[in-house]
């Protein structure tokens, strides 16, 4: 059902170049995982959950994990650099390629878009006051010089940024304890499961929701598999290694925020994370703006790659244009999908708010999880010639429900917006199913 490749591994040897390790691709993981939404997601855990933030963190790294062990059998077995749309069209023909690509698609260039145009708001005019369009275009355009330039060089910049990322949540860390331990602070708060308005039960789930937000992005890693060294066993020590940190460092955050910060302070701020550190006094906050803006210039780059290959990927499966398959000769890096997805980013951010959209990512993302769950266990008779990461039949079913159970939780208006981009998706991937047919 796949191709093969001459090494074993089912990567065509002419493909991307692989120079991906275990530690680097660890980093990439971590890095998409804990980006921008970090600093602004607790307050709005809180405002669903009440003070017992890390619960519904934790909750969501449970459910992040069984979608996660999907992907690293997939992974393993097709190493290519279409991801998701790849295991699907293997699954399930090419419409369902197409159509799962294009959510993908849909959600990496609305989120660069959304990330560009965060980066030239509140935290950037703490420094200097530029109109945002300009500042989204020179930005996309640097991250795009960067990508086309070459996958290690890519996630070096990504290593570094990830070490301050991480290094900016610590901090948080320490001060919140810092707060309670000067007695001005309240660890009961951890318990206060449950709002006014919420009852325990609903506050863990609709709170579970938002925090899965956080989770998302270790599904675009499995777009640089192709580009790793030995993908059986670096992909899967590389990704439950960096959920289970992600995991422990949110659920401290929260912790510490939950402690240190009223639960009523929290739910109203913008920037949670901020009100933690101007609580705890003695850390300037022009530092946290410039974590901030390191943090969203990462998870856009890493986005920037993540689509670049995706399109690089459908379209060598034949779902999208070939051209989208030219690389450049001596980097091996696919410049014409990095320019096409950068160009859409572009689009987006400069004319257009995004913001409508954005709360329609983590529905369009649901629905890739679950087709990508299913497709394990479809394509778990197709053998291929070399070992691979195998989950639990069991787990792959756990999966789909989940996502399944989160997506029930969304509000009418969302699935409206989400509607009407799956209906353009559909509508497309039947064209190019047509089309595929024809050839």
């Amino acid at each position: 059902m796949s191709s093969r490749a001459q090494d074993g591994t089912g990567v065509p040897e002419a493909g991307l170049r692989r120079t991906l390790t275990t530690p680097v691709l660890y980093f990439f993981i971590l890095g998409d995982v804990l980006g921008a939404g970090a600093y602004v997601l607790v307050g709005q855990v809180a405002a669903k959950s009440g003070g017992a933030v890390w619960l519904p963190l934790v909750v969501a790294l449970g459910l992040a994990l069984l979608t996660a062990s999907s992907y690293a059998e997939l992974a393993t077995k097709y190493p290519r650099a279409g991801g998701a749309s790849h295991y699907t069209t293997l699954a399930y023909g090419p419409f369902a390629g197409f159509f799962t690509g294009f959510c993908m698609l849909a959600a990496g260039v609305v989120s660069a878009a959304g990330l560009a145009r965060g980066f030239g708001g509140d935290y950037l005019s703490v420094f200097v006051s530029l109109p945002v369009s300009l500042v989204a275009v020179l930005f996309l355009g640097a991250l795009a010089l960067l990508n086309a330039r070459g996958i290690s060089e890519s996630t070096r910049a990504n290593v570094a940024a990830t070490v301050v990322e991480v290094g900016g949540l610590v901090l948080v860390i320490g001060l919140g304890a810092w707060v309670v331990l000067r007695g001005e602070g309240d660890v009961g708060r951890l318990t206060q499961l449950g709002t006014a308005q919420h009852s325990p039960a609903y506050a863990v789930l609709s709170g579970s929701v938002l925090a899965f937000y956080s989770f998302v992005g270790f599904e675009t890693s499995v777009n640089v598999a192709e580009e790793t060294r030995d993908p059986r066993r670096s992909y899967p020590r590389a990704l439950f290694g960096a959920l289970a940190t992600a995991g422990v460092i949110y659920a401290l955050v929260g912790a510490a925020a939950s402690s240190a910060v009223r639960t009523s302070a929290l739910a109203q701020s913008s920037g949670p994370l901020l009100t933690v550190v101007e609580v705890a006094d003695g850390v300037p906050t022009q530092l946290f703006s410039v974590i901030a803006l390191i943090a969203v210039a990462n998870g856009a780059l890493l986005t920037g790659i993540m689509s670049s290959r995706l399109a690089y990927g459908m379209a060598r499966d034949g779902l999208l244009p070939q051209f989208l398959t030219k690389v450049l000769p001596g980097r091996r890096t696919p410049w014409a999908a990095i320019a096409v997805t950068t160009l859409l980013s572009l689009l987006l951010a400069t004319t257009g708010d995004v913001a409508a959209l954005a709360s329609t990512l983590v529905l369009l993302l649901l629905v890739v999880f679950f087709l990508v769950n299913t497709a394990v266990l479809r394509l778990r008779t197709d053998t291929v010639p070399h070992d691979h990461f195998r989950t639990p039949m069991v787990v792959a079913l756990l999966g789909a429900a989940s996502c399944v159970l989160l997506a029930s939780q969304f509000e009418g208006q969302v699935w409206v917006r989400g509607s009407a981009v799956l209906a353009v998706g559909a509508l497309l991937a039947g064209v190019a199913a047509r089309g595929r047919k024809r050839r």
